[in-house]
């Protein structure tokens, strides 16, 4: 493929690495040849990297597979998750999950991003329902000021929640930035 196929969430290599391309900007300056400015953040690192290609340039597309897995358990720093097509049990080290870990929750469906048989990352819902095991109680009139206070979930993840929030509520949570969004009922 060439660089007029270049679209938001296209994965390609750079430089043996796979890479997804968060934004791109074709340029024609008066003089000179055209070109693609990119913004391409690594699969792997998640490290982001601006990069410039000239318009016409070829580079190798990387096919990512998509495969649903289902969160069984943890073992140590170890989750064990089964692949819903072979129903075999795949271990997964904790950090390939990165922050989103803690919102795992038993029986959860994941969708595991698969490039060449080497996995590259984990996505999770974008919104999972959790209940509030700890937190500290709430008093009249905290509402007022607006604020939060610190709240454990079931999973053993620690966020911020408003002030009206107490223990045993049910709230949903955004596994993408790892913010309260609101209470839900039981």
């Amino acid at each position: 493929m060439d660089t007029s196929d270049f679209r938001n969430g296209l994965h390609i290599f750079n430089d043996g690495q796979v890479v997804t391309i968060i934004e791109f900007q074709h340029v024609k300056p008066g003089k000179g040849g055209a070109f693609v400015r990119t913004k391409l953040k690594n699969m792997r690192s998640g490290a982001v990297v601006d990069k410039t290609y000239r318009a016409g340039e070829k580079v190798d597309q990387a096919y990512l597979e998509k495969k649903a897995y289902q969160f069984l358990y943890r073992q140590g720093d170890e989750l064990i998750l089964m692949d819903m097509d072979s129903y075999e049990q795949v271990p997964f080290q904790e950090e390939q999950f990165g922050d989103s870990a803690g919102f795992l929750k038993e029986e959860m469906m994941v969708t595991v991003l698969d490039v060449n048989g080497e996995v590259m990352g984990i996505e999770l819902p974008n919104s999972v329902e959790l209940e509030i095991t700890e937190c500290e109680p709430s008093f009249k009139g905290d509402t007022v000021s607006g604020g939060s206070k610190l709240a454990t979930l079931e999973t053993g993840a620690k966020i911020n929640v408003p002030f009206h929030i107490n223990v045993d509520d049910m709230i949903r949570v955004d596994t993408r930035t790892g913010e309260y969004l609101e209470r839900v009922k039981k």
